[in-house]
C-alpha cells in the first residue's frame, strides 16, 4: 500500500532550542522534510545572542510516522527538543464542549424569574398543555447523541467511555453547522431492550435522537423500535447520514460520466448499517442493479448465513468482491482498508466511479488508481470529494426541529441528498468537486429547507 498523506489528526507541536547560528533552523526543516513530515506554522518563542527557541507544528500520517519525525530532529547536533505535544490530544483535553447559560443573572429579580419561585408558573403551564414544553424549554432545539460504544468509528467495540470523544465532536458539529444544541449520551449497556428503554426514559428532554456508533444488526432494531415508540425524530447517522451524502455525491458523479442511476450496476462493499442504508436509499432513488458484498463475498441467494437486512439485497450471482466488481459501473466501499486492488478497479466498466469510504484508511488509496477512475471519493479530508456526514445530519435535524417533525421519512432523506447535490453548480462540477465543502454555509440551510418541505408533504410536521 502507498503511504498515506500527512494529516492534522497526527499533528505535533515541537518546541526546540537551537544555537543562534545561521543555517541551524534549515537543518531542522531539512530533517523534518526528509522524514516526510508536512509543515504547519513555525513560531518564534525566544531569541537572544546565544539561543533561539521555536515551536514548529508538523503533520504526520500515523503515530509511528510522528515518532520517526521526532527521532530525525533529535539526531541533529546542538538542537534540543524541549517539548513534544500531540496537538490532537491537547485539543481534546478536558473535553470539547461546555454548557452555558443563555441568560445573564444580574439581580434577585432575574433569579426569581429564571428559578424559584417564578419557574413554578412555567411548570404548571407545561403540565396544563404539554406541547408548551417546546416553547418554554430547551426541548425545541436539543438533540441527544446516543451510543453504546459498540462500533466506534472504524475502531470497533470500545465501550461508552472511549466513545465519548466522538459524541462530543458530534455535538460540536451540530452547534457549529446548524445552531442545534446537542449532548452526548454514552450508555453503559449493549442490550437492545435496555438501550431502547433508556432512550425512551430520557426523551422528554430532547427534540430529537441521533443514534451513533451502534453495531449492526442491533442498530436496525433499536432505530425501528424507537421510531415506533417515540413522537420525536430518531435518526441513525451511521446509516442515513452516510446514505444521504453518498447519494448526493453519486448524483453528481453520474452527471460527469453521462450515466443514469437506473442504468448502472452498483457494487457496495460492507453490509453493515451504512451499506444496507445506502442500498436502501439508492433503491428508493431509482437504482435497479445493486450488488451488496460483505466479508464473505457477494450477498447471494445461495448463502444461508444472511440476516433479514442482507436477504433483502440477495442476488442470483455469487462470488468474491473481485468477481462482483468485474464490469461494474460504481463501487461504494463502507468496509475495511485495502480490500480493493488496482486490478479490481481496472476490471470495472468504462469510466468507473469509486467511493472508497473506509476511514481512516480507504478500501483502495487514490494514488494507486489515479489514471483508472473517472471519479474518486473517500471519507478523508485530505483528498478531494470527502463523503462527510456533516453535510447531512446538522441540516436534517435543523429542518426536523423547525417543523417539530414526529419522524424522519425516506422522502426527507432523498430531498436532503438532492439539496446537497444541487449546491455544486454545473459550471463548478468536475471530477474533484462533486460535493460542496463542509464549510459551505449554504449546506445546512439548503438541507433544512428541503427536509422541512418533505416533512410537510409526508404529513409528519407538527408546526
Amino acid at each position: 500500500m502507498a503511504n498515506l498523506n500527512p494529516t492534522a489528526s497526527y499533528s505535533l507541536a515541537l518546541t526546540i532550542e537551537l544555537p543562534n547560528i545561521a543555517g541551524t533552523l534549515a537543518n531542522v526543516t531539512q530533517a523534518i522534510a526528509g522524514a516526510q513530515g508536512s509543515f504547519g506554522q513555525i513560531s518564534l518563542i525566544e531569541h537572544n545572542l546565544k539561543i533561539t527557541q521555536r515551536e514548529i507544528t508538523v503533520e504526520a500520517s500515523s503515530e509511528e510516522h510522528a515518532e520517526q519525525i521526532v527521532s530525525a530532529v533529535r539526531e541533529i547536533p546542538n538542537v534540543k527538543i524541549l517539548k513534544v505535544s500531540d496537538r490532537t490530544f491537547e485539543l481534546h483535553r478536558k473535553g470539547k464542549i461546555t454548557i452555558e447559560s443563555r441568560l445573564p443573572l444580574h439581580s434577585q429579580g432575574d433569579l426569581a424569574m429564571a428559578y424559584t419561585p417564578g419557574v413554578g408558573r412555567i411548570c404548571k403551564a407545561i403540565a396544563t398543555d404539554p406541547s408548551e414544553v417546546y416553547n418554554l424549554t430547551i426541548k425545541n432545539n436539543t438533540v441527544a447523541v446516543v451510543t453504546d460504544g459498540s462500533a466506534v468509528l472504524g475502531l470497533g467495540n470500545l465501550g461508552p467511555e472511549a466513545a465519548l470523544p466522538v459524541m462530543e465532536g458530534k455535538a460540536m458539529l451540530f452547534k457549529e453547522f446548524a445552531k442545534v444544541d446537542a449532548f452526548p449520551i454514552c450508555l453503559a449497556t449493549q442490550d437492545t431492550e435496555e438501550i431502547i428503554e433508556t432512550v425512551k426514559r430520557i426523551a422528554p428532554v430532547f427534540g430529537g435522537i441521533n443514534l451513533e456508533d451502534i453495531a449492526a444488526p442491533r442498530c436496525f432494531e433499536i432505530e425501528k423500535r424507537l421510531r415506533q415508540e417515540l413522537d420525536i425524530p430518531v435518526f441513525h447517522d451511521d446509516q442515513h447520514g452516510t446514505a444521504i451524502v453518498t447519494l448526493a455525491a453519486l448524483f453528481n458523479a453520474l452527471k460527469l460520466v453521462h450515466k443514469t442511476l437506473e442504468g448502472v450496476r452498483i457494487v457496495i462493499n460492507g453490509a453493515g448499517a451504512a451499506g444496507v442504508a445506502i442500498a436502501s436509499l439508492l433503491r428508493a432513488a431509482g437504482a435497479t442493479t445493486i450488488w451488496l458484498c460483505d466479508s464473505k463475498g457477494l450477498i447471494s441467494h445461495n448463502r444461508e448465513d444472511l440476516n433479514p437486512q442482507k436477504k433483502a439485497y440477495a442476488v442470483s450471482a455469487s462470488g468474491t468482491l473481485a468477481d462482483a466488481m468485474q464490469g461494474a459501473d460504481v463501487f461504494l466501499g463502507v468496509s475495511a482498508p485495502g480490500v480493493v486492488t488496482p486490478e479490481m478497479v481496472r476490471s470495472m466498466n468504462k469510466d468507473p466511479i469509486v467511493f472508497a469510504m473506509a476511514n481512516p484508511i480507504p478500501e483502495i488509496q487514490p494514488e494507486l488508481v489515479t489514471n483508472d477512475v473517472a471519479v474518486m471519493a473517500t471519507g478523508r479530508s485530505d483528498y478531494p470529494n470527502q463523503i462527510n456526514n456533516v453535510l447531512a445530519f446538522p441540516g436534517v435535524f435543523r429542518g426536523a426541529l423547525d417543523c417539530r417533525a414526529k419522524n424522519i421519512t425516506e422522502r426527507m432523506y432523498l430531498e436532503a441528498a438532492k439539496a446537497i447535490a444541487s449546491l455544486v453548480h454545473s459550471n463548478q462540477l468536475n471530477a474533484e468537486h462533486i460535493v460542496p465543502s463542509v464549510f459551505d454555509e449554504r449546506v445546512s440551510h439548503a438541507v433544512a429547507s428541503a427536509v422541512e418541505l418533505a416533512a410537510r408533504q409526508d404529513g409528519v410536521a407538527n408546526q
